[in-house]
């Protein structure tokens, strides 16, 4: 297998840069960090970023500290679209992913008989917004089977499509384990009948490639707290920019729209429409230095090392006899998730804690029809980013061994 990064000097060409990614991420140099599914650890660059921020509002208060940092402000959605080849008109900012898969998918004009479709490994918040919806519009929601890989059913969903299915919820990787679902396949057969594909990028913006036009999605949502080693309230929207005149948000304030008139309103251009004026503006500015982190590592490089320790904690795991790997799918992502016989998910999260490991738990309640379908009340899931060493890895296995 090859190396994950270099550790010694300079990395030769085509070589992530272990040594910078390490001396930035103070966080794991005590223990063996696998949670950046969860809340990665923020390379010193973005913290440093909010705090300073946050101690310029103490001095001069909100208002002006904001107006010294417009322009950084401004920047931060074209930083975004040159992550996943978006213009920066079609790029929303928002506190968190739910919020940015909720605006776009309240936006969708519904009627009774529509259809909305979601995928069997769904997050639980996507899967209520959409029976929400369907309640209150006499709309249905239906779950498009899986294959026998744990991938959505092309088949099956091609069977499904007619002109009455407006929106398809498309999770691109699950929170529970490291299936990656066919999203381009998905979204050439929606569109030949006019539906909508809303993808969540949740678990992927940040360690797999992403290119919205390549893809073809309706939409994108997105945080910051994970792959992207951001702070925790951020995330982002992205909408196809032919689409965005089309649709006005659930909500809307001075920012995502002008008082024109005494009884009238103008919704704001492009994807500003779907932001609101109030935000946390060190944490939007700890996003953006932390998108940019990622492009002056070299994203590619950032994810080939994801995927070189996935591969490797999951070649560890495969030798352990109590162990049973529950990922799915055909190609998988950094999140590797597992079980121990005999041993409770939540005691081996906590027996990890107690030798500095940290890994995380997830919970049938967060997909429930994936977890319910495969009879797994929960899984341990461990998710290495790049700061993540072979050393940690192996130091990892061998205490889940010893279990």
């Amino acid at each position: 297998m090859p190396a994950a990064a270099s550790r010694t000097g300079t990395p030769p060409p085509g070589e992530l840069d272990l040594d910078r990614v390490r001396r930035d991420t103070p966080g794991a140099a005590d223990q063996v960090f696998l949670d950046s599914a969860g809340s990665s650890l923020p390379p010193s660059p973005v913290l440093e970023t909010v705090i300073a921020h946050l101690r310029r509002e103490a001095r001069v208060g909100g208002y002006r500290a904001a107006n010294e940092r417009a322009a950084d402000l401004t920047a931060i959605p074209e930083t975004i679209g040159k992550l996943i080849n978006a213009p920066a008109d079609a790029i929303a900012l928002s506190d968190s992913a739910s919020r940015a898969w909720t605006d776009f998918g309240y936006a969708v004009p519904l009627t009774a008989g529509d259809r909305l479709l979601f995928s069997t490994s769904e997050y639980a918040s996507n899967a209520i917004a959409l029976l929400h919806r369907a309640k209150s519009s006499g709309a249905s929601v239906e779950p498009i089977p899986a294959d026998a890989t744990g991938r959505i059913d092309l088949d099956a969903l091609n069977r499904m499509l007619d002109e009455r299915v407006r929106l398809i919820s498309v999770v691109h990787a699950p929170t529970n384990g490291g299936l990656i679902n066919p999203v381009r396949e998905v979204a050439d057969l929606a569109h030949q009948v006019g539906a909508l594909v809303l993808l969540d990028a949740c678990q992927t913006t940040g360690q797999l490639p992403l290119d919205v036009a390549a893809l073809d999605v309706d939409a994108l949502s997105a945080t910051g707290r994970k792959w992207l080693r951001g702070p925790r309230g951020t995330g982002f929207l992205y909408v196809r920019p032919e689409l965005i005149a089309e649709l006005e948000p659930a909500g809307l304030d001075l920012h995502s729209a002008t008082w024109t008139d005494d009884a009238d309103y103008t919704l704001a251009a492009g994807a500003r429409r779907f932001e609101f004026w109030e935000c946390d503006v060190a944490a939007r500015l700890g996003l953006g230095v932390a998108v940019q982190y990622l492009l002056d590592l070299g994203p590619d490089l950032v994810y080939r090392a994801i995927a070189a320790l996935a591969a490797r904690l999951r070649a560890g795991l495969a030798e352990l006899p109590r162990v049973q790997l529950r990922d799915l799918g055909v190609e998988q992502s950094g999140i590797v998730s597992f079980t121990v016989t005999g041993v409770d998910p939540d005691q081996v999260r906590d027996r990890l804690r107690d030798a500095q490991i940290t890994v995380t738990v997830s919970r049938a309640s967060s997909t429930r029809l994936d977890m319910r379908r495969r009879g797994l009340p929960a899984v341990v899931r461990a998710s290495p980013h790049c700061f993540v060493t072979s050393d940690d890895v192996d130091r990892f296995c061998r205490t889940v061994a010893r279990m």
